[in-house]
């Protein structure tokens, strides 16, 4: 058994010994990151210099298109180093990045949604109040707060994981996945970081925003514009 404080990387044992394939799943692996960067770029310049965008939906959506930006960087950069790794080690330091940007990501993402769902509510059940209720200052501000609270949620989340004393060392992934990371600890807190990160995780940035969300367009699809 390892000294958690002699444990300075994990390995991510799931990429094996693929040869000379890592060239190609690199270059796809590549060209799937440059599209990602591209499309998503080419889509907030056309939602900046175009002033008729200057909507709430769109700026909902260029919060989307920043966000598929930031995603898929925490992933697959350091997917393609991995792909041309010998040793297939990740820090520890980088591998709480990957989890904390992947939380977030997963978290703004719903976050954005959840928002999005209201708006088409409000736009199409208060046409007359959309205005006043859906203002381009209050589309900043909760965008500004999605961000905020998804990094502290995460930055919460992973306080309990980055103490817990660790004895193992290989992460049955390819990427850094916290609840893998969790089940390496050897420390009785480990329950605790589990169960936070069921309800950080899953209830708090997943399945209340996919309620929410249902229920926006059950709503709406019934017609029913009942307050929400």
């Amino acid at each position: 058994m390892e000294n958690s404080t002699e444990i300075k990387s994990f390995v991510l044992a799931m990429y094996g010994n693929i040869g000379h394939l890592k060239y190609l799943y690199f270059s796809l692996a590549m060209l799937f990151y440059v599209s990602v960067i591209f499309a998503n770029s080419v889509l907030i310049v056309i939602i900046y210099v175009n002033r008729n965008l200057h909507e709430p939906m769109y700026l909902f959506l260029c919060n989307l298109f920043v966000n598929e930006i930031y995603g898929s960087t925490a992933l697959l950069p350091c997917l393609m180093a991995q792909i041309l790794s010998e040793t297939h080690e990740i820090s520890l330091f980088f591998c709480f990045v990957q989890i904390f940007n992947i939380h977030t990501y997963i978290a703004v993402e719903f976050g954005t949604l959840t928002i999005m769902a209201y708006d088409r509510y409000v736009c199409i059940c208060k046409p007359l109040h959309y205005n006043s209720i859906i203002t381009k200052s209050r589309v900043q501000i909760v965008v500004l707060v999605i961000w905020i609270v998804s990094f502290v949620e995460v930055g919460v989340l992973l306080s309990f994981t980055i103490l817990l004393e660790r004895c193992g060392t290989v992460i049955n992934n390819v990427y850094c996945a916290h609840h893998l990371v969790v089940e390496l600890s050897c420390s009785p807190d480990r329950t605790v970081s589990l169960i936070h990160d069921l309800i950080f995780g899953l209830i708090f940035s997943v399945a209340a925003p996919v309620s929410y969300i249902s229920y926006s367009y059950i709503k709406i699809l019934s017609f029913d514009c009942a307050e929400i």
